[in-house]
């Protein structure tokens, strides 16, 4: 069976920056203890008429662009999000309208900060089958929309973006999209949850969320690397949700990577944009070249459900 690969990414943000300073004036709290507590110095909040789907298509532009693909070779889209507001069309229907894309399977995926990681795996299976060429992989969030701006430890960590990512069929067997390790822990679910019907609020567990992100996935990111063919030693680079930079630090360190993989810490700039976070810092790195291209890359995202999903893949 053929295999996949990333072939072009893209990412967007709002212009709007939230500083520590600025979250001062807001609820009690310090750039000190924010940077002490979770690593971050400002985030990116969208306008109020800038939407998730408005996100998404920036974002998605970018990558289809980079691939030099046309539209119509694109077989399938689809938005991993947890903070969309439209239900139907879905956000994956209006980014392949906007984009002109004719006639792909468009469908939004609910995984949390782990969506963008399990729509890439849908996306790379569907490529796999020969159901689809070519397929457009999107995480955005607007978590603007669901902070609780009273909240000192939540508001100061969440922010908005997207990044989206052209996959295609690979040409040769190296350069695929590895193997998925996924999967939740459905009895803590509510350790990371979006409380009360639309407009809902973010709210989480802290301390349970970090022991177990510290503690338990260390041996998840591990088992991506050998489901993949590799070790951690093999890695060029690790992109872990950008959930807090205390969780992305120790759970890269405990993988025992040498001092020269590039990790992607771009949680201080964005601050935690949940399904968005790994294919925004993925783009970022990209971008700047400081990924080599053709080399082994873990992704890894966690969060909400508790779920997680992993793979290893080819930097483009």
């Amino acid at each position: 069976m053929p295999g996949s690969r990333i072939v072009a990414l893209g990412h967007h943000q709002p212009s709007r920056v939230l500083t520590n300073t600025d979250l001062e004036g807001i609820v009690d709290t310090s750039d000190e203890w924010i940077r002490q507590r979770t690593g971050i110095a400002t985030r990116r909040i969208a306008a109020e008429d800038e939407s998730v789907t408005d996100m998404a298509a920036a974002a998605a532009a970018k990558a289809l662009a980079t691939s030099g693909l046309d539209p119509a070779e694109i077989g399938m889209v689809t938005v991993a999000t947890c903070t969309a507001i439209d239900r139907c069309p879905s956000i994956a229907a209006q980014v392949a309208h906007r984009l002109g894309i004719p006639s792909p399977v468009c469908f939004d995926l609910n995984n949390a900060c782990a969506g963008f990681c399990t729509a890439l795996a849908c996306a790379d299976h569907a490529v796999r089958a020969g159901a689809a060429r070519h397929a457009l992989v999107i995480g955005a969030e607007k978590m603007s929309d669901v902070t609780d701006w009273t909240d000192r430890g939540t508001c100061v960590l969440l922010g908005d973006g997207a990044g989206a990512a052209v996959i295609s069929r690979a040409d040769t067997a190296e350069a695929v999209i590895g193997p998925v390790v996924w999967g939740s822990d459905p009895t803590r679910a509510d350790a990371v949850r979006l409380v009360g019907a639309w407009q809902p609020r973010f709210a989480q567990e802290g301390r349970a969320v970090f022991r177990w992100a510290t503690t338990e996935l260390p041996a998840v990111a591990r088992e991506a690397c050998e489901r993949a063919g590799i070790t951690p030693s093999d890695l060029a680079g690790v992109v872990t949700h950008q959930a807090n930079l205390r969780i992305v630090e120790s759970l890269t360190r405990q993988l025992g990577l040498s001092d020269d993989v590039v990790i992607a810490r771009d949680v201080v700039d964005s601050g935690n944009t949940s399904a968005a976070s790994v294919p925004l810092a993925l783009s970022k790195l990209v971008e700047r070249g400081e990924l080599p291209t053709g080399a082994p890359v873990l992704l890894f995202a966690f969060g909400g459900g508790l779920s997680w999903a992993g793979q290893v893949v080819t930097s483009p």
